[in-house]
């Protein structure tokens, strides 16, 4: 489905804030053009609580996937809280509505501000591997399971980015790609846990976009490395983690 031909947003959802829109004309308009981006599922993006679940491989996939979802929806991205501490950047953080989250705890504080956000109609999108992947399989978190458990009214929906790890290797064009589809599984079902939940959309995030290494030639060498190393030594890959955290981006 075409941008052109999505329906507009129900005004009765949200806005989207005017910083929201001038960071997606900027950074979003890399992505666009320089990116090359391309766009599928629009339409599975209704109106109402919607709580997007993604992979994470790239610094710039919140900026492909906002920019990617812009005729639909303003995404309230988790992001490390540290990203608030640059008084600069905490002032075009607020402004484009995101929730700060400590990683590596279980923000109880986060979580309740993105339970009341998702409740109150706004798009919540979390990345649940919790940070970028560089090459190597990180365990599903399960706060993002928690959040669909506690607002059942919420819609979540897959989105997978790939492309994103060659906007910075210059002279090479990357081409970018963003899908959004449903979990084939449906929603998170009566008495499903929320780990479980988070694994199993995971893994389909995953089918369709592998792990993909960051960098330009030498970290992208040093990672590649690190990750066939990591491969060796754990051939099989763990359970979700059971605690809350709300797995925000890292950089």
């Amino acid at each position: 489905m075409a941008a052109d031909d999505v329906p507009p947003i129900d005004p009765r959802t949200e806005r989207m804030t005017p910083m929201y829109r001038a960071v997606m004309v900027v950074a979003g308009g890399i992505v666009k053009h320089w990116g090359r981006l391309e766009v599928e599922g629009l339409e599975h993006l209704p109106d109402g609580p919607l709580l997007l679940i993604g992979n994470h491989d790239s610094n710039w996939d919140p900026v492909a996937i906002g920019k990617a979802g812009e005729p639909r929806r303003q995404i309230r991205a988790l992001a490390k809280s540290t990203l608030w501490k640059t008084k600069p950047l905490a002032f075009v953080m607020n402004g484009m509505g995101q929730i700060p989250v400590r990683r590596g705890q279980n923000d109880a504080h986060a979580l309740d501000k993105a339970i009341a956000e998702l409740a109150s109609g706004a798009c919540i999108g979390v990345f649940p591997e919790g940070t970028i992947s560089r090459g190597t399989y990180l365990r599903p978190r399960s706060g993002a399971g928690r959040l669909a458990q506690a607002v059942p009214a919420a819609t979540v929906v897959c989105v997978t980015v790939t492309g994103t790890v060659d906007l910075i290797r210059f002279p090479l064009r990357p081409r970018i790609a963003v899908r959004f589809f449903p979990p084939r599984g449906g929603q998170i079902g009566a008495g499903e846990e929320p780990g479980a939940f988070m694994v199993r959309v995971v893994e389909e995030i995953r089918e369709r976009a592998p792990v993909a290494i960051p960098g330009r030639c030498r970290t992208a060498e040093k990672l590649r490395r690190a990750a066939e190393q990591q491969a060796a030594e754990a051939p099989s890959a763990p359970d979700a983690r059971a605690d809350g955290d709300l797995a925000a981006p890292a950089s």
